[in-house]
This record gives structure tokens, sequence and C-alpha cells, in this order.
């Protein structure tokens, strides 16, 4: 009863939330109980003191390991441990926020085998975020409205398009143009910044045997960074900390080159395979669908750019399901996004149920900044 550790759940909030964290993140570190008796009296003089606390590199690095451990929408949490964590808390100029993000895409790329990156700005404060990124993914393409109210490139991208227009950017208009970074620091202006084309290694995507797409060059990047989420450990948020994983081959040939809201290249490659289009009950879609994606996996290992097929990932959810249940750890899950956008009921999770129950620490949806 006399704990001097404990705190009434609604006495300070963000002391009750780095309690629990530090317990857990300490117990899996294997730190002693005694190590983290202490942590947690430190935190809470800081909290007092302070009204907030600072990570050690190892709670950092751990807590973001967590966030991707907890994330109920993806498939790849096999490889959590292996996240590398970039600390760049000191970064507090456009200048040098610019700087480390080249330097995540660039350790991230590592010439095609990709590898599994954070990086961590500071931490927001009751004054605000000291960073924010605006992009949705550091690297991505342009959309821009063409006069006939049709969309040229990414039509996902044309409300970003047009602020990075609004402050002074100008593509070259194709189909494929990559978005600069846009940086802003606390109430400043934002920045824009062009991203290098000699740092972003892109896929041309090829069929083995068929030519789906005469006379285009049709390509994607190989890493997708995810820069528009918050991670939060232990009650501090991050609003900036970008992260990649690698691509599952459906996410690019099933959603990114085949949605009709997006590059809507099912109808074109249909054509060029000369199906019959004038029913549904040709399936035409469907074979349309199957060889865009082999096409993306063939284009990917041909060029050396790590990616998972979609039933290879499953499978490697079924390991990690099975290892957290070894670790005693509920798996949460969104059952709707798990599943692939392709051959869903081939794959175990379609036949498999998650809680969708919300973990901390963990990556969260925040506002656009424009």
């Amino acid at each position: 009863m006399n704990n001097p550790t404990s705190i009434e759940p609604h006495a300070n909030p963000l002391a009750s939330e780095a309690d629990s964290f530090i317990r857990d993140c300490y117990r899996e570190l294997g730190e002693s109980i005694e190590r983290t008796e202490q942590r947690i009296r430190q935190i809470h003089e800081e909290v007092a003191r302070t009204g907030t606390y600072t990570h050690t590199l190892e709670e950092l690095a751990h807590g973001a390991r967590m966030a991707w451990r907890n994330s109920n929408r993806c498939i790849g949490r096999l490889f959590w441990n292996r996240l590398h964590v970039f600390d760049c808390r000191g970064s507090t100029t456009e200048q040098s926020v610019y700087e480390a993000l080249l330097r995540h895409i660039e350790y991230a790329t590592n010439g095609g085998e990709i590898r599994s990156t954070i990086t961590v700005f500071p931490p927001s404060t009751v004054h605000g975020n000291p960073i924010r990124i605006w992009n949705h993914q550091l690297i991505r393409y342009a959309g821009y409205v063409a006069p006939d109210g049709g969309i040229v490139g990414d039509p996902a991208s044309v409300a970003f398009t047009k602020a990075c227009e609004s402050l002074g950017w100008r593509g070259d208009g194709t189909a494929f143009d990559l978005l600069p970074l846009v940086i802003q620091c606390g109430d400043n202006a934002p920045k824009v910044f062009e991203l290098p084309k000699d740092i972003v290694v892109e896929v041309p995507i090829r069929h083995p045997e068929i030519d789906l797409f005469p006379g285009d060059v049709i390509k994607w990047y190989a890493v997708p960074i995810i820069a528009d989420m918050r991670l939060e450990i232990g009650g501090i948020s991050y609003a900036a900390a970008p992260f990649n994983g690698w691509y599952m081959g459906t996410e690019i040939g099933a959603r990114n080159l085949a949605d009709k809201s997006r590059y809507d290249l099912l109808p074109r490659i249909a054509a060029a395979m000369g199906l019959d289009m004038s029913s549904s009950l040709s399936l035409w879609q469907d074979r349309a669908l199957v060889e865009l994606n082999a096409a993306v996996l063939h284009s990917f290992r041909q060029h050396g750019v790590s990616i998972v097929d979609h039933h290879t990932a499953a499978q490697q959810l079924g390991t990690f399901r099975k290892n957290e249940e070894k670790e005693g750890r509920d798996v949460t899950g969104r059952w709707s996004w798990l599943i692939p956008p392709m051959s869903p009921a081939t794959t175990d999770i379609f036949h498999s149920s998650f809680e969708d129950r919300v973990l901390n620490p963990n990556y969260w949806s925040q506002p656009a900044p424009y």
C-alpha cells in the first residue's frame, strides 16, 4: 500500500501511462525490478517537476518496436524487433530534418535490400508539434488535375500536390513525378525541399512474358516510408516519426496501380492481353489483376529489391502469432486490413479472427497539416 512508485490512476495521466510502459518495456528488456522501480521514480519526479519526461534511447528504440508489434493493420509484424531506430530528437531546423530524412531513405533502401527503419524527431509539447512532415510518404508520385478533369499521376496525391504548388514547387507534369519533401518547424512557414532522384530507387514494372503496357513506362518506388503518422510511447507523442518496412506485392499490384481511384491500369492491361471486357463473366479484371501482380513481383526481384508475396506474408503473420502466444502476449489485429486484397481466401488469415483492441505503444493517424 505504501509503494513509493504507485500513483492515483487519474492523479497524473502521463505518469500513469509512463508507469505502464516502463514496466512492460523493462520486463521485456530483462531489467531488474529494482532498476524498473528506480526508473519509474525518476520519471514521476521529472513529470511532477516539468510536466513531461524524456525517454532514454533504449526506451525510445524498444517503444518504437513495440508500437510496430501492436499495429493491428500490419501483416508484417514478424520482424518487429529488427526495426532500426534513428534518434533525431535533437533536430530542430528544417535543414537538419531534411538531412535526417535523406539519411533514412538511403539507409532503408540499402541498395535494394530494404531495412525496416524509423527516424524519431522531437516530441510534441503543450505548445504544439516541434516538427511536422507534410508528406504522407517520403517518396510518392504527384497527381495533377488535367484540363478535361482527368488525373495525370496518382489521384491520391492531388491535394498534397496542390499544397506543394501553393508553396512554389513545380513538377514536370508526368505520371510519375517525385514529390518534394515539405517540412514545418513549429509555427514557421513550411519549407519545400527537392527529393534528390539519385537516392530514390524506382523499379520499372514489366511482365516476364506479356507486354502489359505497350508504349508506356510504368514504375514504382522501392520503399514505402510512412511519414504522417504519430508515434506514441508511454504518453509521449512524436508527431514526426517516419518509418518503413518493405512492400507486399499486392500493395502495388492490387491497390496502387490497380484501384480505380489510383492508377486504374486493369482496363489497359486487359486490352493488351486481348481479354473480353464486354462482360464480367469473362473475369477479365481478375485475370488482369493476377498478371499485374506477377509483373510487380518479377520486376522487384529482377532489380534486386526486397518484396514479399501475399501468401508468404500471411504465413509470416501466422508465425508472428505463434511467437507472441509463446511470450504470453495477446495478438490483436484488424481483419479487414490483414487479409490481402487479392485471393484472400487462399490464406489462413481469411479463416482466422482477431480482436481489434488497441494496445500501446502504437502509431496513430493525425490530421494533415495542409
